[in-house]
């Protein structure tokens, strides 16, 4: 990929984060990996506690990316239709109309996704993964791009559902933003004292825009190195004592693709051990399931993650191929 088209994804990625933060206070890092997925076309996890910020940061992104926003608030009585669409018998035509649901949007926030029953959250698996919703046995196709951004508060079990595997492994990342510190907290009060940023915030870049710089960053080089840092990577979680369930060759291709993307947004040409090593445990960590003992034990998905980074060899930079004279 030529060093044009790099630098811009970069600059690019960097005004779409800069309108962000805008809005929200001292988080470029849960920006800048939000915008990895959304450079790969991947849905989000923003898991963390009421109040933290998760559906404005949801709207921010959606708002500069110029495309399509619709949001469901997840409860127990929402039904799959609710979400795909439904037929209405039209009294003049005589006929049955498909009213499309809100997922029918580009970006779709599911908020609190977890309150939803499980046939409800099953709605979301065909658009998650093939783009396109069937109702009433007709399949229709989802305007590109298509981004699930769902939410959920990790503490709170009463009236909730937990995520099944499937779909769990079908977000390409899990996000946690946590509390601002005390100066954020004070740039919080001035900001918003009198009205909201969101309000007045616009679109840095369209979804037109963005469909171009998508495979723009699939040219991103990974070398054979790095592939194989990524394979061991993967297969130490499947072969993990404390594991139940490991990374799946979905979130192999999930770890490639945001390795990519992160290179792009750094303004890289090829993919480094290193970017590999920062994604694995926000592309990795909601797919592993531990084994019963090993929660008893106090061994989370996080700590097995980062006993497998530890153990498994990263490439030395000669080993790559990358060189000296790449240059970031």
């Amino acid at each position: 990929m030529d060093e044009t088209g790099v630098g811009n994804v970069a600059a690019k990625a960097r005004q779409v984060a800069d309108n962000v933060e805008l809005v929200i206070v001292g988080k470029r890092q849960v920006i800048d990996l939000m915008l990895v997925a959304v450079l790969c076309e991947g849905h989000v996890l923003i898991e963390d506690v009421p109040g933290i910020g998760k559906t404005m940061l949801a709207r921010s992104v959606a708002r500069s990316i110029g495309c399509t926003f619709r949001r469901i608030q997840c409860t127990p009585d929402l039904l799959p239709a609710d979400i795909t669409g439904t037929y209405i018998y039209n009294q003049k035509s005589g006929d049955f109309e498909f009213r499309p649901g809100p997922i029918f949007s580009q970006v779709l926030l599911a908020d609190e996704i977890n309150r939803a029953t499980p046939r409800t959250q099953s709605a979301l698996l065909e658009a998650m993964e093939e783009r396109q919703v069937t109702t009433e046995g007709e399949t229709r196709a989802l305007v590109r791009p298509f981004l699930v951004l769902a939410t959920q508060n990790p503490i709170e079990l009463e009236g909730t559902f937990p995520l099944p595997e499937a779909q769990l492994d079908r977000f390409l990342v899990r996000l946690r933003m946590g509390y601002p510190s005390q100066e954020e907290d004070g740039a919080i009060l001035e900001r918003f004292a009198q009205h909201s940023p969101l309000e007045e915030l616009g679109p840095v870049l369209s979804a037109e825009e963005l469909l171009r710089l998508q495979p723009a960053c699939r040219g991103i080089r990974v070398g054979p190195e790095v592939r194989r840092y990524i394979i061991d990577v993967v297969h130490a979680t499947r072969s993990h004592p404390h594991v139940e369930l490991g990374a799946s060759p979905r979130a192999m291709l999930g770890l490639y693709r945001t390795g990519q993307a992160l290179a792009a947004i750094r303004g890289r040409g090829y993919v480094i051990p290193d970017d590999i090593k920062y994604l694995a445990p926000f592309v990795l960590e909601h797919r592993v399931i531990t084994q019963a003992q090993g929660q008893l034990r106090g061994h989370t998905a996080a700590d097995i993650i980062a006993e497998v980074l530890e153990s498994v060899p990263v490439p030395l930079e000669e080993e790559t191929g990358i060189g000296t004279g790449h240059g970031s």
